[in-house]
């Protein structure tokens, strides 16, 4: 097995500036342009890193505890409806002894959402702000003769990438030829 290696942050005239070329992608033809935002997302994986977590930084530079406090309310939600739906049965005997607390316990848990519903959106949008530039970046972005090369390698097996992991992981295999 090929051992997994990070690939080259690329230089900002390359991403952005002096050699960088961009054009609307064919929205007509999604093939052609999936295939465009496929192989920019493994060209240039580690600029992609590297934006999302400044991005993600300079958010929580602005909304620190907005941030925290939404992602401890995700994740406090999140710890909660694995402990529920592990525990079924220990969960509807209480709902069944303790219907009170329970009902309770509903009412407090909606307002807590409400509450925290700024800072899980400022989370979230500390998320996906980033994802969004990041795919407006590989939808604009034309690949060069470098890009190319770069790509067959890891489709070939002689270079594993994490974002060529990640698009394995999520099913989107580069096909030969791309």
């Amino acid at each position: 097995m090929v051992e997994m290696e990070l690939a080259p942050l690329r230089s900002m005239g390359d991403f952005l500036l002096d050699s960088a070329r961009f054009q609307t992608p064919q929205i007509n033809d999604p093939e052609k342009w999936s295939n465009r935002v496929l192989n920019n997302l493994l060209y240039y994986q580690t600029n992609y890193f590297l934006t999302a977590l400044l991005i993600f930084l300079l958010i929580g530079i602005i909304h620190p505890v907005q941030i925290l406090l939404g992602f401890s309310a995700l994740a406090l939600c999140f710890a909660l409806f694995v402990y529920f739906t592990n525990n079924q049965y220990k969960a509807r005997r209480f709902k069944h002894d303790h219907p009170v607390f329970c009902v309770a316990a509903i009412v407090a848990a909606g307002y807590f959402v409400v509450y925290m519903f700024g800072a899980v959106l400022v989370f979230m949008f500390g998320i996906a702000f980033p994802l969004l530039l990041i795919l407006i970046h590989a939808s604009l972005r034309l690949r060069n003769l470098r890009n190319k090369l770069a790509n067959k390698m890891e489709y070939v097996g002689l270079k594993r990438t994490p974002m060529g992991l990640i698009l394995e992981g999520l099913g989107q295999e580069q096909e030969a030829g791309s």
